[in-house]
């Protein structure tokens, strides 16, 4: 679409290479080219705009074969607009001279006239051609007939259209028809694979039984050469043992000959040692006995001197004794003479108080009586006083000898 500005009242114009723009101003051609810019009038122009690059045009439409099948058929074609004049004359490419927009639809005329034509020479292919020849070679048929039927239509030239290239992509029947048109090939390829399967099942299992024979082969070949082994072993044991057994002996007889010279040789350095032990414990108890002996002597004018001594501190020890003894006792029986004389002289002295003290001094004797008895009895907490022996007392302590009486 072509690029339309405005400036001052008046509009300019910009086309694109691929796009042939045709000016017309008061019925005649002002500007004609592609790829053109000018500034022109909105109300005297007539602009048309034809692209003249290549275009893809994409069809799909339906089809029946010979034998009553519906096929579907998808095609491209390419085509252009090789005389932009004769295109703008028969079909209407005029533009908007405010906005650049086409007021018609050319391409989709040139479309629906591309489609329709194509499709009449595909059915007139298809409608002669059984429907496994279609899906087999349809495709090729249905693009050499559509590709010379599209350029030998006379109203693409004498519309300016130029047909560059017709693809047809796929030949296709309906869903369920191309699903029955599988089903036999697909079992086919079933078979051969279920077959295959069995070959590569049967080979497996040939394979294996040979690896288990190889395998059992393996096995009795190692057993017998284990049992070889295993006989050589003994073989080999036996003469370690017999080998063992006279070295064993060989060392015996040296150990016992040398057991018996290390005896006789001990038994002789025994017997020498002996010998000389006696002999040295001989003159050790001779020697051990004079030294006993004098010892002993020594011992007893020790001791007989020790125990002389000892009586004689013992001795002067009793006599030291029984001379503290004596004065002890005689320190004692003094003190005690003394103490019971002054014992006798106090008892004495207080019997005379007493014999002395007659009538007048009872009530003095009652007292201390009553104090010597009160130091010696017990504790006493409370005493009950009857009225008359209170009377009683308060009189002999007013002095009424009568009263006391």
């Amino acid at each position: 679409m072509a690029d339309i500005t405005r400036r001052l009242g008046r509009r300019h114009l910009r086309g694109t290479p691929t796009a042939h723009i045709r000016h017309h101003r008061g019925g005649k051609l002002v500007h004609d080219g592609p790829g053109l810019s000018f500034w022109y009038r909105a109300l005297t122009a007539a602009l048309s705009e034809i692209p003249v690059d290549d275009r893809e045009l994409a069809m799909t439409f339906h089809a029946r074969t010979a034998d009553f099948q519906d096929v579907t058929v998808q095609a491209t074609v390419t085509y252009r607009i090789g005389d932009p004049a004769l295109a703008a004359a028969r079909l209407d490419f005029s533009i908007d001279p405010d906005t650049g927009v086409w007021r018609g639809t050319p391409l989709e005329q040139l479309g629906t006239l591309l489609t329709e034509t194509a499709q009449q020479h595909a059915l007139d292919v298809l409608a002669r051609t059984p429907l496994s020849a279609a899906l087999v070679d349809g495709v090729a048929a249905v693009r050499e007939r559509v590709a010379a039927g599209l350029g030998t239509e006379p109203r693409l030239p004498a519309t300016g259209i130029e047909v560059v290239a017709v693809r047809v992509m796929a030949v296709r029947p309906e869903p369920e028809v191309e699903r029955a048109l599988r089903t036999p090939a697909r079992e086919q390829i079933q078979q051969d694979a279920d077959r295959a399967t069995y070959e590569r099942r049967a080979v497996a299992v040939e394979r294996e039984r040979a690896i288990a024979e190889n395998e059992l082969a393996s096995k009795i070949e190692l057993a017998r050469r284990e049992e070889q082994l295993v006989e050589q072993r003994g073989t080999n044991a036996r003469r370690e043992a017999e080998e063992q057994a006279a070295a064993d002996a060989v060392r015996a007889d040296a150990e016992a000959a040398r057991s018996v010279k290390l005896a006789e040789a001990e038994a002789a350095r025994s017997v020498k040692l002996a010998e000389a032990e006696a002999a040295r414990s001989v003159k050790l108890a001779e020697a051990e006995a004079a030294r006993s002996v004098r010892l002993a002597e020594a011992e007893a004018a020790r001791t007989a001197a020790l125990t002389e001594a000892e009586a004689a501190r013992t001795l002067k020890l009793a006599e030291a004794d029984a001379a503290r003894a004596v004065r002890a006792a005689r320190a004692e029986a003094e003190g005690a003479r003394e103490v019971g004389e002054a014992r006798a002289a106090a008892q004495a002295a207080w019997l005379r108080v007493h014999a002395e003290a007659g009538v007048e001094g009872a009530a003095t004797l009652r007292a201390l009586t009553a104090t010597r008895l009160a130091e010696n009895l017990p504790r006493i907490d409370s005493v009950t006083v009857s009225p008359d022996v209170l009377t009683g007392l308060l009189a002999k302590l007013g002095g009424d000898p009568e009263a006391g009486a």
